[in-house]
């Protein structure tokens, strides 16, 4: 059963606009009321004072790794993770093993999903069979199925064969979906290293151009507008890119972005020091991409932040850079890392936080129950955040699998108080409860 709880004195920030201080009462698993004064007998105090309450953060873009990577991460240690971030929901890309290509593979993920308890696990299916950019997938069956896919990727590889990619378009349209590209000319990277610039000259590792991405973006928005169908391109990484949406916007096409809490904070001055925890795809980029992507954010020519949680054992990360694996685990450092990069410097206020990191990717992943207001009769999912402390990020803040953060050691604000999934508390006063607790 869930909890009966009064938050007491919460700065209520939901997307919709409004800055207020209320109490919220939670009962049954909804907000049963917003208010000044509440009270309910026998219902769990929480002193809110100061804590900023958002809706349950979404992530359209996580890497859970089950089935077949376990060592890497598990959707139960995933969602744990995500819990520990202030999320409520996550969306699991589909580059597993088996692929999630079929009914099948996307509805167990989903069943282990409500199994932890955590989050909800939405399932994301591919786009081609095997992620082998040669024939659709079965993007019907997946999309009918319990599981209700409505987002379609082959991330960690690019639909390449414009013709693949405008069938993809063509077919999702049918069932409202989204093809979420991974925008990466394979032809323009091949052993890229990091970012193509002057860094990479000194450094002597191959360059990762700019170019390679946003070609992809400008040719993808192009078939979307062409088709009538949505797009939305993974991990935007550079100023050519934002510009590029910024343009298709204005031209009407419904063309939707994402940028990594990473893209937004850290640049390629990192990989000289050749550790591999920097090492991402795509890569670190200039200080003006920095600046170019939280302008972006900003504006709304981007629309979400994503993490791109991808976990990764010790051994992928501890040997030579151009070895390494790429990828950077996110989910618990993503909203401090937001608070940092955009809300500290006056790019952001906290009801733009509660619209990139739960309102709008709830609606560009058309999830029913997530990123809602926080009013009367909606579903108790939400997160309560106090962004007054700083501090070291260490292991001990690392709930998943692998530790493969670029954070570890940095200082950070902010914290999660509290996770409040459909009224059950996953976080409660800052700790993580155990599975047992959760389903109390």
């Amino acid at each position: 059963m869930s909890e009966t709880l009064l938050i007491r004195g919460a700065r209520i920030h939901d997307g919709a606009g409004a800055d207020r201080t209320a109490d919220l009462l939670i009962a049954d698993g909804r907000i049963a009321e917003v208010g000044s004064g509440l009270s309910r007998a026998g219902a769990t105090v929480i002193d809110a004072d100061g804590l900023v309450a958002l809706p349950g953060l979404v992530d359209l873009h996580t890497h859970l790794r089950e089935p077949g990577y376990e060592a890497s991460e598990t959707i139960l240690t995933g969602s744990r993770a995500a819990a520990a971030g202030g999320y409520t929901a996550v969306f699991a890309m589909p580059n597993t093993s088996p692929v999630a290509d079929t009914a099948g593979v996307v509805e167990q993920e989903l069943a282990l999903g409500e199994a932890a308890g955590y989050v909800t696990v939405q399932p994301i299916g591919a786009v081609t069979v095997g992620q082998k950019g040669e024939r659709l997938a079965e993007l019907g069956a997946m999309a009918s199925s319990r599981a209700q896919v409505r987002v379609f990727s082959d991330d960690g590889f690019c639909v390449w064969d414009p013709l693949i990619m405008r069938r993809a378009l063509e077919y999702v349209k049918a069932f409202d979906g989204v093809i979420a590209q991974h925008a990466q000319d394979p032809r323009l990277t091949e052993g890229a290293q990091m970012n193509e610039g002057t860094v990479s000259a000194e450094l002597g590792l191959a360059g990762w151009p700019a170019v390679a991405e946003e070609s992809i973006i400008a040719r993808d928005v192009l078939l979307a507008e062409h088709v009538g169908s949505r797009l939305h391109v993974c991990h935007l990484s550079t100023a050519g890119s934002v510009d590029i949406i910024r343009w298709a916007k204005k031209r009407g096409i419904a063309v939707t972005a994402e940028v990594t809490p990473h893209h937004l904070l850290l640049d390629e001055e990192l990989v000289r020091g050749y550790d591999a925890r920097f090492k991402v795809n795509p890569p670190l980029r200039r200080a003006e991409d920095v600046q170019a992507v939280r302008e972006g954010l900003a504006d709304g020519t981007i629309d979400i932040v994503a993490t791109d949680h991808a976990p990764h054992p010790a051994e992928a990360k501890a040997c030579e850079w151009p070895a390494a694996a790429n990828g950077m685990v996110g989910l618990e450092s993503a909203l401090r890392v937001v608070q940092q990069a955009m809300v500290d410097t006056g790019l952001l206020g906290w009801d733009d936080v509660a619209r990139v990191m739960s309102t709008a990717p709830a609606r560009i992943g058309r999830l029913a129950g997530h990123g809602t207001p926080l009013a009367a009769g909606e579903a108790a999912s939400l997160t309560l955040y106090d962004p007054a402390p700083v501090r070291t990020f260490g292991r001990d803040d690392l709930r998943g699998r692998s530790a493969n953060s670029p954070y570890l050691g940095r200082e950070l604000p902010g914290e999660v108080r509290w996770t409040l999934h459909r009224g059950r508390a996953t976080v409660a006063d800052g700790a993580l409860r155990e599975t047992t607790e959760v389903w109390a």
